[in-house]
C-alpha cells in the first residue's frame, strides 16, 4: 500500500501527482518545454498553430499535416447562431472571463463528437475550441459595444482575424506576428492551477467542454490568468505618478506585492518575459506609445533592486509583466487580457486532457481524490450532541 505523505497546508506546491509528457520546466535555469522544445525556438521561429498541433500529438507537423490542420480550424470556426443569441441577452458589463466560461457549455450541446470515448474524437473537439474560443472573445467585445461581430478575413493569420474581430482594425502583420508569438508564449505550462482544474475535472470522466470550463474558472483569478490586468492597472496608475520610484520603494516596504514579478515556479527571469521585454520596447516605437515601455522598464528596474537589498533575488518579472503593455499597445482593452490567455492555453489545457483521459505517460488512479485533515468541532466518534431547534440558544450566550 502507498504511503501516504503529509503535504496539507501548502497548495499542493512540489508534491508531483502525475507523469506528463507535454512540457516541462526547469524554474532554476529559467527554462520551459514543450515536448521537448525549448520555448526560445518555437517562439522565433513557430507560429501558434504548429505549436497547438505539437502539443496535441507529441510532434511537429509535416507541411501537408500543418496545412490540413489550419484548414480544419478555419472551418471549426464557425460558431452556431445561438451562442451569438445569447451573447446578446448578456448584460453589457458582463466580464469577458464569465462570458466565455458561460459559452464553453453552450458548444457542448453542439458538438458531434461530444460522447466519443477515442482519442481521435478529443482532439476534434479540441480543435474546435481552439477555433471557436478566439471568434467568442471578439465577438463578445463588439457585441457590449452595441456593434455586430465582423467576419473572418482569408488574408489574415489565425492571431491577425483575432485582432481584427476584435478591435474592427485590420492588424499589420508585423503586429499578428508579435501576437502570435505572445499565443506561443502562453500555450501551456505544466500543471498550473487551470492545468490541473482541467485534469481534475476530467480524471472524473466529464467530457472536455466541462474540464476546460473548469479551467477557464481558475484561469480567471488575479493570482492566475487575472494578474496582467492588474499589472497594466498598477501602469495605469502609475502613469502621472510624479516619483514611481518612491512608490515603488513604499509599497515593497510595506510589503505589498508588485503585480507582474515573482512566479511560483521560476527563480529567475521568466524565459516568456524575455520574448515579451523587446516586444513592448518594438511596440512601443511602432505605435508612438513609449511611455508604456518606459515605465514598465523603470517599474522593473526600481523593484529588481529593492528586492535584490532584500536578498529576494528570485523576485524578476514573469510572463503578466511585460504582456500587460504589450497587449495595451495592441489595442487590447484590459479586460481582455485574461480572454487572450485562455484562447492560448486552449491548446495546453486539451493536451492535458487527451493525456489524462488516455494514459500517454503513465498509468494512474483515474480519479483524483485528495485526503483533507478535519480541525473542525469534534465530541468523539459518536458526533456532537444534536439539541432540538428550539432548544437551542446563540452562540454569544
Amino acid at each position: 500500500m502507498a504511503q501516504t505523505v503529509s503535504v496539507k497546508n501548502i497548495g499542493l506546491r512540489g508534491v508531483t501527482v502525475a507523469d506528463t509528457k507535454i512540457s516541462f520546466i526547469d524554474g532554476n535555469q529559467g527554462i520551459l518545454i514543450y515536448r521537448g522544445y525549448r520555448i526560445e525556438e518555437l517562439a522565433e521561429r513557430s507560429s501558434f498553430l504548429e505549436t497547438a498541433y505539437l502539443l496535441l500529438n507529441g510532434y511537429l507537423p509535416t507541411p501537408d499535416e500543418l496545412t490540413v490542420f489550419e484548414r480544419t480550424i478555419v472551418d471549426d470556426s464557425d460558431v452556431p447562431d445561438y451562442i451569438y443569441e445569447c451573447l446578446r441577452m448578456l448584460p453589457r458589463d458582463s466580464n469577458p472571463m464569465d462570458v466565455l466560461q458561460a459559452c464553453v457549455p453552450l458548444l457542448a450541446t453542439n458538438d458531434p463528437d461530444l460522447r466519443g470515448e477515442d482519442r481521435t474524437a478529443n482532439v476534434r473537439m479540441a480543435m474546435r475550441l481552439i477555433a471557436r474560443l478566439p471568434v467568442i472573445v471578439a465577438a463578445w467585445r463588439r457585441i457590449s459595444e452595441g456593434q455586430a461581430p465582423l467576419p473572418y478575413d482569408n488574408s489574415l493569420t489565425h492571431a491577425g482575424n483575432f485582432l481584427w474581430r476584435l478591435t474592427g482594425v485590420k492588424p499589420d502583420p508585423h503586429m499578428a506576428k508579435d501576437l502570435d508569438c505572445c499565443l506561443v508564449l502562453h500555450a501551456d505550462h505544466t500543471f498550473n492551477a487551470s492545468t490541473f482544474a482541467c485534469r481534475e475535472v476530467c480524471s472524473t470522466k466529464a467530457h472536455m467542454y466541462a474540464a476546460v470550463a473548469a479551467g477557464i474558472g481558475a484561469l480567471s483569478g488575479s493570482l492566475h490568468g487575472g494578474a496582467n490586468t492588474k499589472v497594466m492597472e498598477m501602469l495605469l496608475q502609475l502613469e502621472n505618478e510624479p516619483d514611481v520610484s518612491s512608490w515603488i520603494r513604499d509599497r515593497i516596504d510595506s510589503g505589498q506585492k508588485i503585480m507582474g514579478l515573482g512566479h511560483a515556479v521560476y527563480k529567475t527571469m521568466d524565459p516568456r518575459a524575455k520574448f515579451l521585454k523587446p516586444m513592448a520596447t518594438r511596440l512601443a516605437k511602432t505605435e508612438h506609445m513609449e511611455r508604456w515601455d518606459e515605465l514598465s522598464k523603470l517599474v522593473e528596474k526600481v523593484s529588481v533592486e529593492e528586492f535584490d537589498k532584500r536578498g529576494k533575488n528570485e523576485i524578476r518579472p514573469n510572463v503578466d509583466f511585460y504582456s500587460a503593455p504589450v497587449y495595451f499597445m495592441m489595442g487590447i482593452p484590459k479586460d481582455f487580457f485574461t480572454p487572450i490567455f485562455a484562447i492560448s492555453r486552449i491548446a495546453g489545457w486539451c493536451s492535458h486532457i487527451i493525456e489524462e483521459k488516455f494514459g500517454e505517460a503513465q498509468e494512474k488512479p483515474m480519479l483524483y481524490r485528495p485526503q483533507a485533515e478535519y480541525v473542525g468541532n469534534y465530541c468523539g466518534l459518536m458526533g456532537c450532541e444534536y439539541s432540538p431547534l428550539p432548544d437551542r440558544r446563540d452562540s454569544g450566550d
